[in-house]
């Protein structure tokens, strides 16, 4: 590998094969310069970019991190099973680590944090959320219980928003208050109490999940054909009522009409919830 990029003693960007990588270590840029063959003993992890984000701006923001927090970010998530996002996803170890800095901070000063929709969080992404758990006792572990347990919700959201190209947690955040609100109208149209824990249910979630997925990219579902659009809608004439409701909401809370494919697939995870508890 070679040097292109030094952005601190710590960081570089680095030509490997084809491809551009972000390499983190101590002294890993000390009177280094571009076209210098890189000293793999000090290379501590390989950040490879992904999504088409910006190599150099990704760089830079991890050099303004602390080495030592994304030292104890990385070995955490490697520790809970998260090694291949290590290295395919720098984003979310750069907002981990990011957070984590700012949280010691806070831990040092005496303050604290309420983070918004916790119930909501722990119900409706519970294997982020388990993650989430993991991470903290993991970084705790090393840190001597520095943080508070309120800090599993931030971990989890992080790890949500991963699946997202917005960059920040707001997207994640309304999208959380959407699937509250859709799962409501299951509900109040069907007189019915969801439980959140169920195989069905759970599948709706993820299923609005990839929905919101395929939203922020401009590439929802449009290949089936209308035969079988109509007879899911004809089939499931209550859960198609309420799948448009669903989709009128979403087009309010994220400026996004829905195709008549999603509409239908939708129908049919809502005809599962509702016979759940029919």
């Amino acid at each position: 590998m070679e040097i292109i990029r030094v952005f601190n003693n710590n960081v570089v960007l680095a030509k490997r094969g084809d491809g551009v990588v972000i390499l983190t270590g101590r002294g890993l840029g000390f009177k280094a310069h571009p076209g210098q063959r890189i000293d793999n003993a000090k290379v501590t992890r390989t950040f490879v970019p992904s999504d088409g984000r910006d190599p150099d701006h990704l760089a830079e923001l991890l050099s303004e991190i602390p080495p030592e927090v994304i030292h104890l970010v990385t070995d955490a998530m490697t520790a809970v099973g998260l090694a291949e996002q290590c290295e395919t996803q720098p984003t979310l170890v750069m907002a981990l680590a990011d957070h984590v800095a700012y949280a010691l901070r806070r831990a040092h000063d005496g303050t604290s944090v309420a983070y918004p929709l916790q119930a909501e969080v722990r119900s409706l992404y519970v294997r982020e959320y388990t993650l989430g758990e993991r991470l903290l006792a993991e970084l705790n572990r090393h840190l001597g219980g520095a943080l508070p347990e309120e800090e599993a919700v931030a971990f989890a959201m992080h790890l949500v928003n991963a699946g997202f190209s917005t960059g920040d947690l707001s997207y994640t955040y309304k999208m959380t208050g959407v699937i509250q609100q859709i799962l409501s109208i299951v509900e109040q149209t069907y007189g019915i109490t969801i439980d959140q824990h169920s195989v069905n249910v759970g599948r709706f979630i993820t299923h609005l999940r990839y929905l919101f997925v395929r939203i922020s990219q401009n590439r929802q579902l449009v290949d089936e054909p209308a035969p079988i659009v109509a007879s899911i809608r004809q089939a499931y004439s209550d859960a198609a009522a309420c799948a448009w409701k669903i989709a009128a909401v979403i087009e309010l809370r994220l400026n996004a009409g829905l195709t008549d494919d999603e509409v239908a697939y939708l129908t049919l995870h809502v005809a599962r919830v509702a016979a759940d508890v029919s």
